[in-house]
């Protein structure tokens, strides 16, 4: 048998080194830190690598000319910002001032991202040789030049350590890709403006990205608009989208959607978002007569409705929605949260109803399930599907990575995509209620079921395989023996506990 490799992959390689800058910073300011030199290496893999081809060709002089990189969507980086820079002043303690003036001249020549870019390398709580080890590592590392990208080891290397910061405690921001996936593959976002109103670290965003791409699209036929209330996390996510070279519009700053909409006016044809699991205490009062509260006004002991009526005010007349929500949402009967779900059926917004696993994220282990709704059902194209809702229950799909985490496979996101898309009538595929798994089911069942959503009380359960009379007899022969044996140890057990009882009995 032959001797387990102690080869690590690129990423953990990679965070085994940026592990040892934690000292005595908070998670936030290490994450920043971390995240801030794998966007810079990035953006100097690109930048050198369009310099070089540019130096080798007749006109040279070209090397320095902005255009020349704009046009291949690339960041112009001043000489004191490129990585060949920061690479020689590694082993010397000026290493973080040269970091911090990169950053600034970045921004200074990046209108995209100013403001955004990490600057407290300087800072007395970061180890200078920690650092310069980092850096040394990095240096040895291509995330950004065209084999790189191909291959997409920044975005490998990206998400892995938003997942290990999810790990450790620190992942609001971090929805698991298996999530996002089943959302996107299900909206399928090709064209248009899509927008997510608490968008953490871009990655809907991101895979959306993946979809269009993966589908033959072009990513330039869709926009991106969202909102982010944490400023930390708001500048991480405009970090995230420059360096996959997603264009977008974050707002002009970090602020509460639900209180301080960025994008007002502002119609999507399509909307993904995974918001703050049962929010308390989230303003109520101050938006009562918002005009986003069609389907009733939701109360402040929860923002999980708030969170719907707020997204779906902003689609398209034919646009759609997922959400990741709290199982709480699919059976509260808290007053104003049930008008609401009663009055979303009724207008036959409610498209499809997807439970999902336990475990699936790193940070929380609240049950959840995506909601999927759609502003027209009757949609061109798609069957009319007025006044039904698809339940799907996923809870027994996906696989265990570790000991805490589950996620999904291709095949499980394209079994409940493809399920969805079949009952919408949009995949050429015929769908079939299948018992245990899934079920289309009439408004008026629904409403018998107090508008609960839960979607186990519609799939009902697995039907069970059928014997035949020769695999029945062999069934019953194998439970007999089982039970005769059962009760033959019973016996000599029960003798045992007499034999017992007896010499208690004759010792007295």
């Amino acid at each position: 048998m032959p001797a387990k490799s102690n080869e690590l992959k690129i990423e953990d390689k990679l965070w085994e080194a940026c592990d040892k800058l934690r000292g005595s910073m908070d998670q936030s300011t290490y994450r920043n830190v971390v995240l801030g030199l794998i966007f810079l290496k990035y953006v100097s893999d690109t930048f050198e690598e369009r310099h070089a081809e540019l130096v080798a060709t007749e006109y040279p002089e070209d090397a320095e000319d902005r255009d020349a990189y704009a046009e291949k969507n690339i960041f112009w980086l001043p000489e004191n910002a490129r990585w060949s820079v920061i690479a020689a002043a590694a082993k010397t303690p000026d290493v973080g001032t040269i970091i911090d003036s990169a950053m600034t001249s970045i921004e200074n020549e990046n209108d995209s991202i100013k403001g955004v870019l990490p600057k407290n390398y300087a800072s007395d709580d970061l180890s200078k040789e920690r650092l310069g080890e980092v850096i040394d590592l990095f240096t040895d590392v291509q995330v950004g030049d065209e084999e790189s990208r191909k291959n997409d080891v920044l975005g490998r290397v990206y998400e892995f350590f938003l997942r290990k910061f999810a790990t450790n405690g620190d992942g609001e921001f971090y929805t698991p890709r298996s999530i996002v996936r089943t959302l996107v593959d299900m909206i399928q976002p090709f064209s248009g403006k899509i927008y997510d109103p608490c968008c953490g670290s871009g990655g809907m965003f991101v895979q959306s990205e993946e979809f269009v791409s993966e589908h033959q699209g072009n990513i330039l036929d869709l926009s991106v608009y969202g909102q982010e209330w944490n400023p930390t996390t708001w500048r991480l996510a405009k970090m995230n989208l420059a360096i996959h070279g997603i264009d977008n519009n974050l707002g002009p700053r970090n602020a509460n959607t639900l209180l301080d909409d960025q994008h007002c006016g502002e119609r999507f044809d399509f909307a993904l978002a995974n918001p703050p699991f049962n929010f308390k205490d989230w303003g109520a009062d101050k938006v009562i007569d918002d005009a986003r509260w069609k389907w009733g006004m939701p109360g402040n002991s929860n923002a999980n409705y708030a969170w719907i009526e707020h997204i779906l005010s902003k689609l398209a007349p034919d646009g759609k929605a997922g959400i990741v929500l709290a199982n709480g949402a699919l059976s509260t009967s808290v007053k104003d949260e049930l008008a609401i779900r009663k009055a979303l059926l009724e207008d036959h917004k409610v498209d499809a109803i997807v439970a999902m696993p336990s475990q699936m994220f790193y940070s929380v282990s609240i049950p959840v399930a995506v909601w999927i709704f759609d502003m027209n059902q009757a949609s061109v194209g798609e069957r009319d599907r007025t006044g039904e809702t698809l339940f799907i229950d996923a809870r027994e799909m996906g696989s265990m990575t570790d000991r805490t985490h589950r996620e999904f496979s291709r095949d499980d996101v394209d079994k409940i995509a493809g399920t969805y898309h079949a009952y919408t009538g949009t995949s050429g595929e015929k769908y079939d209620d299948i018992p245990g798994f899934c079920r289309s089911a009439k408004l008026e069942e629904i409403e018998r079921n107090d508008y609960v959503l839960t979607p186990g009380r519609y799939v009902g359960l697995v039907e069970e395989e059928q014997m035949n009379a020769e695999d029945f007899d062999a069934e019953i022969k194998k439970i007999s023996s089982e039970l005769q044996n059962q009760f033959e140890d019973s016996d000599v057990l029960q003798k045992k506990i007499l034999n017992v009882l007896r010499g208690l009995n004759s010792g007295n």
